[in-house]
């Protein structure tokens, strides 16, 4: 199961009820590249996403001309080869009996005589959240998310054999730089038994602050190449039974410096990092 998200998360298929593993290719990158990408936006007028992707696309977005869409435009567009599409889909992993539904920031191309969204190739897809976690926890980081995809297509571009090795073990070589930064994390999306910094110190004796996500969002806005932050998918208190997936993200570069989940049991593991994490970063060179 981990496989398979980290999968979707550095390239796959994106379905809106479920995922299946799917590389793009470097003909899917030229096609990409050679497109025009259409940004849906969310049937709800009012959306914070909506506001958020409009504005995020607006400062990053660079590689590729770029329209924002409805849904309904995009149901009578996705069959064009010429165009690519960037949205939130909802996503539940084949064979997961916990049937959670996640959140994902997708992109990927259009396809002739497609009938479903699930017969698109898919070039980069990021969690956001669980569907049922309110926007305010996650939708400030969209500037970075966004830097993200458009940095990673053009490091598959760059470095072709990159698609076809372990993805996962390439933006793991960052983790060794976590400690030359400052962890920005959000005291609620850490551990209670380590959520001061007096406390970290005994497992993480490296730069942490703990920060509002107003705070995270203005690292992002600066690209201060001196922070790294949390992105965390978990629960939120919203199901018993769930997976709490930990990523650590460049400020300024946007890049994975650390990923890994866990399962959130009461009493025991919380939903957030723990002090397994910490020691893993600690110990890495």
């Amino acid at each position: 199961m981990k496989k398979n998200l980290i999968t979707l998360i550095l390239g796959c298929l994106i379905s809106t009820s479920y995922a299946q593993d799917y590389i793009p290719s470097e003909s899917d990158l030229n096609q990409f590249l050679n497109s025009k990408l259409y940004v849906v936006l969310e049937s709800n007028p009012i959306a914070e996403y909506n506001f958020k992707i409009q504005e995020s696309i607006k400062n990053e977005w660079t590689l590729t001309p770029y329209e924002f869409i409805s849904v309904k435009d995009f149901e009578t567009m996705f069959t064009d080869p010429g165009k690519s599409f960037l949205m939130m889909t909802q996503v539940v992993f084949e064979n997961d009996q916990t049937k959670v539904r996640y959140n994902f920031l997708s992109m990927f191309l259009g396809k002739k005589d497609a009938k479903l969204i699930r017969e698109l190739n898919d070039i980069a897809a990021i969690p956001l959240s669980y569907t049922e976690v309110d926007e305010e926890f996650w939708v400030y980081k969209m500037d970075a998310l966004v830097r993200f995809m458009q940095n990673h297509i053009i490091n598959m571009r760059d470095n072709p054999n990159m698609i076809k090795k372990n993805i996962l073990q390439y933006y793991n070589e960052n983790m060794k730089d976590i400690k030359q930064k400052t962890l920005y994390l959000i005291k609620e999306e850490v551990s209670p038994s380590l959520n001061t910094e007096d406390k970290l110190k005994k497992i993480y004796p490296f730069s942490v602050k703990f920060v509002t996500s107003a705070e995270v969002e203005q690292a992002i806005n600066d690209r201060d190449p001196n922070i790294v932050f949390l992105h965390k998918v978990g629960p939120q208190g919203t199901r018993l039974k769930a997976r709490c997936y930990k990523m650590i993200v460049g400020a300024a570069d946007a890049n994975f410096y650390y990923f890994d989940y866990h399962w959130v049991e009461k009493g025991k593991k919380d939903d957030g990092l723990l002090d397994k994490d910490f020691k893993k970063m600690a110990k890495k060179k």
